[in-house]
């Protein structure tokens, strides 16, 4: 009988990918989902914010807890990474660590019961992965580590400068996707649009949308975490005009106040931002989602308060708020006066519901329209509601799409593009009836 498995990946899509990179290596052992009978627990951990924090200390701890005897139990990715000199000494718990280096040797990790931090940067280049979650999307990463300086994100002080992938290594991963099944891709890294910055290009993500469009089975794709100060309206123009990447832009912002994003290290300031935010949206089916942090060391009520007027004004198709975290070892942390975090956690809370009333008017706008949707499977909600999405949304991060009714007399196919109509708004879900194949 073969060894057991059980594998958690938490935090961001960027983490996925390296879990399922462990899984190739792995691909001998038997995947369960029941810790208790696993003989290999691991769990790739997120060290971004205190809460990933939290949830990766939790979620060893709680598996410690229910693991079998003689089992071993590994501590992997960003915040063993991160902490891994406090880790190795306090947390007895666990019987291998390693951080983000690893990944594709974890196979001879276990073997050999050593913990290991590699000083060179982990690239994917040609390993097997074990996609997840999908039968016909994968994110693909196209580079890792950072070169800004934000002042609230320690992520470069443990993932290291930005080093992209070469074009050949990154499409020939795709295509070997693409000969199982696989047509839907996200792009994604800490900073895509610096993609190739390190080699001395300018704009690599062009090379890499025309270098797609070249591989025949990809119908659709998206770039997730662009950069304001990295990305040139060249690039956006780029997208726009591609037959296969969606207008689908991930910008992460963090605020719109000038003071408060020269603070923050931003590069840009309010005028470029909103330049480039208003070109996106002036495009044609563009989806527009943003990340903003309040709270920050310095952020006035008056800067807050053009904040949420800016949110209420724009109309984000998605937008997520973080209260700002204290992150040792970024230039933040060592401002003096902080905001308290009774006020912080007010102000993400006050943000948070001028969101999600944007998200909403956004959604009920869709009611009536023809859309193209792909249907993942049953819904979780009810049997008779199938879970969808649009194709330009991202998986799991933009929501879904019950589908309740079709006007085609033929079985639903999962993984299938379909053409629907929008038929209502019940919560925050849409339904669509499905009228035929895209």
């Amino acid at each position: 009988m073969s060894n057991k498995l059980h594998i958690v990946s938490l935090g961001c899509n960027k983490n996925l990918v390296d879990t399922e990179v462990m899984l190739g290596r792995l691909k001998a052992y038997e995947m369960t989902d029941d810790s208790s009978e696993a003989d290999v627990i691991i769990v790739n951990t997120c060290g971004f914010i205190d809460a990933a924090k939290e949830e990766s200390i939790n979620t060893v701890l709680n598996l410690h807890d229910k693991r079998k005897e003689d089992s071993m139990l590994v501590m992997a990715g960003c915040m063993s990474e991160r902490y891994s000199e406090e880790l190795s000494k306090e947390l007895t718990e666990v019987d291998i660590f390693t951080g983000v280096g690893d990944y594709a040797n974890i196979d001879k990790l276990l073997a050999e019961k050593e913990s290991r931090f590699t000083e060179q940067v982990y690239l994917i280049d040609g390993e097997e992965r074990v996609v997840t979650g999908s039968t016909y999307h994968a994110y693909i990463k196209i580079s890792e580590g950072c070169n800004q300086t934000c002042s609230f994100c320690a992520i470069p002080s443990f993932k290291g400068k930005l080093n992209s992938r070469n074009l050949d290594s990154i499409a020939k991963e795709v295509e070997g996707l693409v000969k199982q099944g696989y047509y839907d891709f996200s792009f994604i890294s800490q900073d895509s649009s610096s993609f190739l910055r390190d080699q001395n290009v300018k704009d690599g993500l062009i090379h890499l949308i025309k270098r797609i469009e070249l591989i025949d089975g990809v119908k659709s794709a998206r770039i997730l975490y662009l950069y304001p100060s990295t990305t040139s309206m060249k690039l956006l123009q780029e997208i726009a005009k591609s037959p296969l990447f969606h207008n689908y832009f991930d910008m992460p912002i963090q605020h719109i106040n000038d003071e408060m994003l020269r603070m923050m290290k931003r590069g840009f300031g309010k005028e470029k931002t909103l330049e480039q935010l208003n070109y996106m949206r002036s495009l044609p089916n563009s989806f527009v989602r943003t990340t903003f942090i309040v709270g920050h060391p310095g952020e006035t009520e008056a800067m807050f308060e053009e904040l949420c007027d800016f949110v209420r004004d724009f109309g984000f198709d998605r937008a997520n708020v973080f209260g700002y975290s204290d992150e040792e070892g970024t230039s933040a942390f060592d401002v003096a006066e902080k905001l308290p975090q009774d006020l912080i956690d007010e102000r993400a809370e006050i943000l948070g519901a001028i969101i999600e009333e944007a998200e909403l008017k956004l959604l009920q706008n869709e009611v009536g329209k023809e859309i193209e949707l792909i249907i993942d499977g049953e819904s979780d909600e009810h049997e008779f509601l199938l879970s969808a999405r649009k194709t330009i949304w991202a998986p799991e991060i933009d929501g879904e799409i019950y589908v309740n009714d079709k006007s085609i007399d033929e079985e639903f196919e999962f993984g299938v593009i379909y053409k629907a109509k929008v038929t209502d708004l019940v919560g925050k879900i849409l339904t669509a009836t499905v009228t035929g194949r895209a």
